[in-house]
């Protein structure tokens, strides 16, 4: 690559215009994460319009800094109340909640923060140095390809499973049920809507999220009126060296996971988050510590949904292709201006591109400069009484159930299922699982379509696609190996996932 343009970027970025909008959009975008249902893409399409008063570039800085900004946000309401602000920091909550209800809400942040800076600046540097390269790598993913990494995702389930294996392949099978609700991708034929029209468009899984998560958390807190949201004191606010140490391998290779699964479309924040929370379960010498209030579980999910961000950066500058719905919204504000990303973005309108990338940089500190001073802030939360902030708590879940495709009827799924983690909690069946397969379901249903189609019918072209071959055998590996843990040693494993799970 050319430094030379890269400098150029910078001190395009680092006009006062350009980086009062870049400040912008990463404020506003931290206050869409932790608002829960928004969202990058809700709050790109929002203030799309808005842009069109404003140039080109400091229009895009502002849209691209809402993108990663919601990013960082997320985390914020997952570690402190159990609610994730979007999809990506759903595996977040599982050791964030457990940290903050053992008063290590600041630590908890904290770790939050740095790591999305450290994996979001690693995912830059690999967009800046190998983007056209891994782009035509992501290009070479077909649907038999998409098949075989769902699978690969999917081997994340066992894991995810509890103390009890049926228990979690219950919970996943009804993730895919839901994920089945409504019009099917392939031939449009409606399913499981019983002639309600509201069901034509499927079950948003925002509304599922919200439910299970919030609205489950506080009916089954319903008898703790009046008292504190946790009853441990609120210790540390921010990490110590020796915690920094502990996290920084995890934060490197949940860089590493999220920027090369971000470069495929299709493969959002959720899923790169999950797959790097379960990579370092798999890989610690103490994975039992996992989901009781490890700063790992905070650490991998947070460094790989940041680098998935950069990582989805390179289709859409490169080729034209989002990865995800932000992107594609994003793709839009792009075609707004009459700028059509591709291999010719680079070429004709250099000056925005590097300074896109290089105002990414500038977002990043920012960002670690906005949220890292909030912590105590953010922290003091935990001391607010239960009877005031579960009201509060439920006001902003139905706002954000609404507020994605302005349906009352999103509300009413977000209670119902609410209701469903209240009773899933009861008798111990775990949630993870179920919003797994339920991000995963369409893509692996459609892929498997079109692969089938591609092969008229013939299973055979999963084995005989090398990349396919190759996912498929590390699922195989990784399935095993988990199966093999359980039964060799249920007992120790069971008694782990039950701590894990309480």
């Amino acid at each position: 690559m050319d430094f030379s343009m890269l400098i150029n970027g910078f001190l395009t970025a680092l006009t006062p215009e350009n980086l009062l909008f870049g400040f912008i959009g990463c404020l506003a975008g931290t206050l869409i994460g932790v608002l829960p249902g928004l969202g990058p893409t809700s709050g790109i399409a929002i203030l799309l319009p808005l842009t069109t008063i404003l140039p080109p570039i400091p229009a895009i800085i502002m849209l691209s800094g809402i993108y990663y900004g919601a990013m960082y946000g997320g985390s914020t309401t997952a570690i402190l109340v159990n609610i994730p602000g979007e999809v990506g920091s759903v595996a977040t909550a599982l050791d964030g909640y457990q940290l903050a209800k053992q008063g290590k809400a600041g630590p908890a942040l904290a770790t939050a923060a740095i790591s999305s800076f450290v994996a979001g600046t690693l995912g830059l540097v690999g967009l800046t140095f190998f983007a056209p390269t891994l782009a035509n790598v992501a290009l070479r993913f077909g649907p038999p390809e998409y098949f075989a990494l769902m699978i690969l995702a999917l081997s994340v389930v066992i894991n995810l499973t509890g103390k009890s294996l049926v228990k979690g392949l219950i919970s996943a099978l009804i993730g895919f049920l839901i994920a089945m609700v409504g019009m099917e991708s392939v031939t449009g034929y409606s399913r499981f809507t019983f002639g309600n029209i509201n069901l034509m468009s499927g079950i948003d899984f925002i509304s599922v999220i919200i439910g299970l998560f919030a609205v489950g958390e506080i009916f089954s807190n319903l008898e703790h009126i009046g008292a504190p949201v946790y009853n441990a004191k609120l210790q540390k606010l921010y990490l110590t060296a020796k915690e920094f140490l502990y996290i920084l391998p995890t934060m490197i290779r949940s860089a590493v996971v999220g920027f090369f699964l971000g470069l495929l479309p299709g493969c959002s924040p959720g899923v790169t988050s999950f797959m790097s929370y379960d990579i370092e379960k798999r890989f610690s010498k103490h994975p039992e510590t996992f989901g009781k209030g490890d700063l790992r579980g905070v650490a991998a999910p947070e460094g790989a949904n940041n680098a998935t961000t950069s990582g989805g950066f390179v289709p859409l500058l490169s080729f034209g292709i989002p990865s995800g719905p932000a992107l594609a919204v994003l793709l839009g504000g792009f075609m707004m201006y009459g700028l059509q990303p591709g291999p010719t973005l680079f070429e004709k309108n250099a000056d925005l591109v590097w300074a896109v990338i290089a105002s990414m940089y500038i977002g990043n500190v920012i960002l670690i400069i906005l949220n890292l001073p909030l912590v105590p802030l953010w922290a003091k939360l935990v001391k607010v009484p239960y009877g005031i902030l579960a009201p509060m708590v439920l006001v902003f879940s139905f706002i954000g159930a609404y507020s994605v495709r302005f349906k009352l009827f999103d509300v009413g799924v977000a209670i119902l299922f609410g209701l469903v983690g209240w009773l899933f909690k009861k008798i111990e069946i775990p949630t993870t699982p179920l919003i797994l397969c339920l991000i995963l379901g369409t893509i692996f249903e459609t892929s498997l379509r079109q692969s089938l189609n591609m092969s008229h019918g013939s299973l055979a072209i999963f084995f005989t696609r090398p990349i396919s071959l190759a996912l498929l055998a590390v699922a195989a590996v990784l399935l095993a190996a988990s199966l093999y843990t359980r039964i060799k040693n249920p007992e120790a494993v069971q008694d782990a996932l039950a701590e894990e799970s309480e």
